[in-house]
């Protein structure tokens, strides 16, 4: 049966383990706690756990003064930040500027006789000459903090009003996307780290025998779960982890 909600995940993960033929000694807030480090190791690591997203936020006086963007306010589930786009005053790219009117002239110029070629190196130029003008804005973003900083001159580089809009990357909202319940490694994973739970609430009996003369091995199942736990983050570091990027130039 395909797992679609954050409790059914809870559900099977037990009934892997056993119940209810056999009590999983667990608290019950131990397995929600359990299952939210699952979650976090899959977004943190998996390539299914983020996706490229594209936010825009427009400004206002309180970003000029802070200098900075608070992007709980854009988007919390943000991870990662990979560049700035603006748009506005401060942009430089209305249809009156020098790169649009250039532009224009030269598309009318192919009309008379000009060539690909020339249209291309006269487009490269503009590039670079816009690369010079109006350079990329450095960003720096921090998770903890989630505070997003652009390496510029606030109240000279935008006003009020205007947009600003980032390529990011946002973790996959399973109450969204019902299909990240279902994660094969997902499930194995959240069942491990309760399974290693489950022996660590043992182990503090470790040698009290029971009647029958049974006793109680929370360490073997300890040892178990951790050994399951080094398999499934080697898997996920060899198949489903990105590469990291590399610098270049």
């Amino acid at each position: 049966m395909s797992v679609t909600s954050r409790e059914e995940l809870k559900e099977y993960c037990l009934r892997k383990l056993g119940y209810p033929v056999v009590e999983i000694n667990v608290d019950d807030q131990q397995v929600e706690d359990r299952i939210d480090d699952a979650i976090e190791h899959f977004t943190e690591y998996h390539f299914d756990g983020v996706e490229t997203r594209y936010l825009k936020h427009q400004i206002v006086e309180d970003d000029i003064t802070n200098g900075y963007l608070d992007m709980d306010l854009v988007d919390p589930s943000v991870v990662s930040v990979v560049r700035a786009f603006q748009f506005g005053s401060g942009a430089a790219s209305n249809f009156m500027g020098v790169k649009y009117q250039m532009a224009f002239n030269d598309f009318y110029g192919l009309r008379n006789g000009g060539t690909m070629q020339y249209y291309d190196q006269v487009m490269r130029h503009m590039q670079m000459i816009s690369d010079y003008l109006t350079p990329e804005k450095k960003i720096r973003f921090n998770r903890v903090t989630n505070k997003l900083y652009l390496d510029m001159d606030w109240s000279e580089a935008v006003t009020i009003g205007d947009y600003l809009m980032f390529e990011c990357y946002v973790t996959v909202d399973g109450e969204t996307y019902k299909e990240l319940y279902n994660d094969r490694f997902l499930k194995e994973y959240a069942a491990a780290l309760i399974k290693r739970q489950w022996g660590s609430n043992l182990s503090k009996f470790e040698g009290m025998q029971l009647p029958g003369g049974v006793q109680f091995n929370g360490q073997q199942m300890f040892q178990d779960a951790q050994e399951e736990i080094r398999r499934l983050e080697e898997e996920m570091s060899l198949k489903y982890e990105l590469p990291p990027d590399f610098m270049t130039g």
